[in-house]
């Protein structure tokens, strides 16, 4: 046999240009007792397909595959209404922690001073009631108003759209 063609089919086989004939054509020749030594290292390749052909895939082959791919059955798992607010639990505690050891944390550095709970020492800045009454009612007129603007913002914030754009080739 020509091993000059042999070796063309081979580097068109490596290059993927061969055909199913002229694969077959490798594998017998692979299969001959007889191969140039240049050519040895390719002989197992051609065996082992050979082999692989002839073995077949086996009768417990769909078994098995269908065994490894389908999915085991999950139960649902039931929420209560303790589960859904669980999280909502946490955070609370998370934030009763903190507040607890920010309480702690002030009472140890601030023992020293004592709290005058003397109300009688206490002295009212207004002698007239009605100018207390006038000033504390334009201080929450004036909250009330920035409430009211800091509302109106985030509603046009959430209610604007960004126009799309749309890129040129």
């Amino acid at each position: 046999m020509d091993y000059k063609y042999i070796e063309q089919l081979l580097e068109r086989y490596w290059q993927c240009e061969t055909s199913l004939e002229e694969e077959s054509e490798l594998r017998s020749f692979f299969s001959e007792e007889e191969v140039p030594a240049h050519l040895l290292r390719y002989k197992e390749l051609f065996v082992y397909q050979t082999v692989q052909q002839e073995a077949g895939l086996g009768k417990d082959f769909d078994e098995r595959i269908l065994a490894q791919v389908e999915a085991p059955v999950v139960k649902a798992k039931r929420l209560t209404m303790i589960g859904r607010f669980m999280p909502l639990f946490k955070a609370a505690a998370v934030i009763a922690l903190i507040l607890s050891l920010g309480n702690v944390v002030q009472h140890t550095f601030f023992a020293d001073e004592a709290l005058d709970y003397n109300y009688d020492a206490y002295k009212d800045t207004y002698d007239d009631p009605e100018v207390a009454y006038k000033q504390v009612s334009s201080a929450l007129m004036m909250l009330s108003e920035g409430i009211n603007k800091s509302q109106d913002q985030v509603v046009r914030d959430s209610v604007k759209v960004e126009p799309v754009r749309v890129m040129k080739e």
